[in-house]
């Protein structure tokens, strides 16, 4: 019967944009071909130089048609990568500093990394678009690292591999996001399939009659059954060819992990995220596969499921609107999260109902990045996180809570003592190296030398690799100066086990940076093994811990723990330091964040949904919202059906 529907129809939409699209470009832009790149629509030409030339052309078309164009050069006119690569080389001027370049033959489109891209903004002497005309590979400019990303280099490997594939799989989505709608009726549902109720595991499909989409795919690292540790994609009753795409927020693994799994088993379609969150999130979901080999476990997926998630990677930047099925638009705005987070926009239908997520959220300015945004067009349905939902979960105020920070480590330091600070590698580690370099540059925290263990080195140069998602200031400095605010005399970055003798030697005071951020596996074990016992020492939490993590239970004051020995026997820890939890780092909204930030939505408010909270906090946290600003709110858990629409 759809598809009688569909004979009916005079013409298809697909077929009118095309029509439209032919009866705009003038013959001097030379479009041979217009094609489908996944969400985009692909203009390719003989001359790029024309429509580079004349923006103009393709701001009207979008404005008329409400979709994404790409202007993309030919195959014929592009020159070997060697033949580009000398003609860029000799274009660049020298002060430039080329480090180096990656052709993505799938889209013709070539990533010139230079040490000082400030020197070829506004330099008459340097023209993109002639340079593209003449070499035939679209440019894009980029800020080379200080040290390069393993993970960014392991992403562009896979994408020149798989270009061929690549290419002929976003014609496919194309075809599907495009195709006529087959179904006009309004109904929008949400199934709740982790992370409600609870911190850990998010997951959630968004269903329409038209589409079914999965927003965020994690696990529960504090979970010990399958049924409490993954999301319950078997209540939802769906198969993965069901599914039109998934949407990820952010790369933490309690909104990723089970991701693998899913291209393991067959997904085969796009996965939408920021561009920096994809390199983060494979950097987290290699380590898990290590760390359960480190730990003499299976390991949900291996790397292989890691590699195919590159390919079928789709990243859209912030503020970008994109079809990403028939009847559903999605745009990313920034969460304040983490490096790339997301809070995720989905307009739905004809504007029958536009449903925001938050993921996880931070209304609020730290070093690294801006606060959230929160200027939406319209909104409807709010699901707001709720980690920190409790009244009395205040955070404390920046400075007091670096005030707090650096008496802890002085008093640590100057008693010959060791700071030990399990952290989260991706944000929180970034964020506290700035501040130890800052103070002790200032004089403020006493030197003492810092060591690093983990993924942090390697997080460090993806936030480098991608300083258009850092805070303004920050952006500037690495854009714009040749200084790199993650670089310092102060850090030694430990990089094999064998190393860790230094930092680890009795009557040497020092700080330790290790992940993982809740003491559930990771280099942090090691440390904490050898400093626990010290009553000189001390360990410092700065982000949140999750309920039957290791973390959370030495911070609810137990003095022994068990952990896993070197001989595989297990081995009994006596937990004598001392400890402190400092919130003010957290990437996550206090209480006052969050109802500031519904506060600021709700004129245009109808419900508003918690998650990502511990039961008692999303409780409060809907019950505040209802008194306060007069609005519905419900904390649903896990395995409920709500229709939005």
């Amino acid at each position: 019967m759809q598809r009688k529907q569909q004979e009916k129809e005079p013409q298809s939409s697909a077929q009118s944009v095309m029509a439209t699209i032919l009866q705009s470009i003038p013959k001097e832009a030379k479009v041979s071909k217009i094609d489908y790149e996944g969400p985009r629509i692909a203009l390719y030409t003989k001359s790029p130089l024309y429509l580079m030339e004349h923006n103009e052309i393709i701001s009207d078309l979008v404005n008329v048609i409400k979709k994404r164009i790409v202007v993309r050069t030919e195959e014929s006119i592009r020159k070997t990568e060697e033949e580009a690569r000398q003609m860029i080389s000799k274009a660049l001027p020298k002060e430039a500093d080329l480090q180096g370049t990656f052709f993505d033959s799938a889209i013709g489109e070539v990533s010139v990394e230079v040490k000082r891209p400030w020197l070829l903004h506004n330099n008459p002497a340097f023209n993109v678009a002639q340079l593209t005309e003449s070499c035939g590979w679209r440019l894009r400019i980029r800020k080379a690292t200080t040290i390069q990303s393993s993970t960014i280099q392991a992403i562009n490997y896979n994408l020149k591999v798989s270009s061929t594939e690549r290419a002929k799989q976003l014609k496919i989505i194309g075809e599907n996001i495009f195709r006529t709608r087959l179904a006009q009726k309004s109904e929008v549902s949400l199934l709740t399939l982790g992370g409600f109720g609870q911190v850990g595991r998010s997951c959630m499909l968004l269903a329409t009659p038209e589409s079914k989409i999965l927003i965020d795919c994690g696990v529960n690292p504090g979970a010990r059954t399958p049924m409490e540790a993954y999301p319950r994609l078997d209540w939802a009753n769906i198969t993965l060819d069901e599914l039109d795409a998934i949407v990820i927020s952010h790369a933490h693994l309690d909104h990723t992990g089970f991701l693998p799994v899913l291209c393991k088993y067959g997904y085969k379609g796009p996965i939408y995220c920021t561009e920096p969150t994809l390199p983060m999130m494979n950097l987290i979901q290699l380590d898990a596969v290590k760390v359960a080999a480190a730990q003499g476990r299976v390991a949900l997926y291996a790397d292989r499921d890691v590699k195919q998630i590159m390919r079928q990677t789709v990243t859209i930047p912030y503020g970008t609107v994109t079809d990403i099925a028939p009847d559903i638009k999605l745009v990313f705005s920034n969460a304040g999260h983490i490096l790339g987070s997301a809070t995720c926009h989905f307009h739905i239908g004809n504007g029958d109902h536009n449903f925001v997520y938050t993921g996880d959220l931070k209304f609020g300015k730290s070093i690294l990045f801006e606060s959230a945004s929160w200027n939406y067009p319209r909104v409807e349905t709010l699901l707001i996180e709720s980690t920190y939902g409790a009244r009395e979960d205040i955070q404390p105020t920046r400075q007091e809570v670096e005030s707090a920070f650096i008496n802890a480590v002085n008093n640590t330091l100057v008693d010959g003592g060791k700071v030990l600070i399990p952290i989260p590698a991706v944000g929180r580690a970034q964020e506290i190296m700035m501040v130890i370099d800052h103070y002790m540059k200032a004089g403020q925290m006493i030197e003492a030398p810092v060591f690093m263990e983990g993924m942090i080195s390697e997080a460090t140069a993806i936030h480098e690799a991608y300083p258009e998602y850092l805070a303004r200031e920050l952006r500037q400095k690495i854009l714009e100066t040749d200084d790199n605010p993650f670089d310092s005399e102060y850090f030694t970055n430990i990089e094999h086990s064998d190393s860790r003798e230094e930092p680890l030697r009795d009557g040497t005071p020092c700080i330790i940076l290790a992940t993982s951020g809740m003491l559930e596996g990771g280099p942090v074990l090691e440390y904490f093994r050898n400093i626990a016992p010290g009553s000189k020492n001390k360990i410092i939490f700065v982000s949140y811990q999750v309920n039957g993590t290791l973390g959370r239970r030495v911070l609810d004051g137990s003095k022994q723990v068990s952990l896993m020995g070197r001989d595989g026997k297990v081995e009994v820890v006596s937990v004598n330091c001392s400890m402190i939890k400092l919130d003010g780092f957290s990437g996550h909204s206090d209480y006052n964040q969050l109802m500031s930030f519904v506060h600021k939505l709700r004129p245009k408010l109808r419900r508003v949904l918690i998650n990502h909270g511990e039961r008692r906090k999303c409780e409060n946290l809907a019950m505040n919202i209802r008194r306060m600003f007069r609005v519905p709110a419900h904390y649903p858990q896990v395995q409920e059906a709500i229709r939005l629409f």
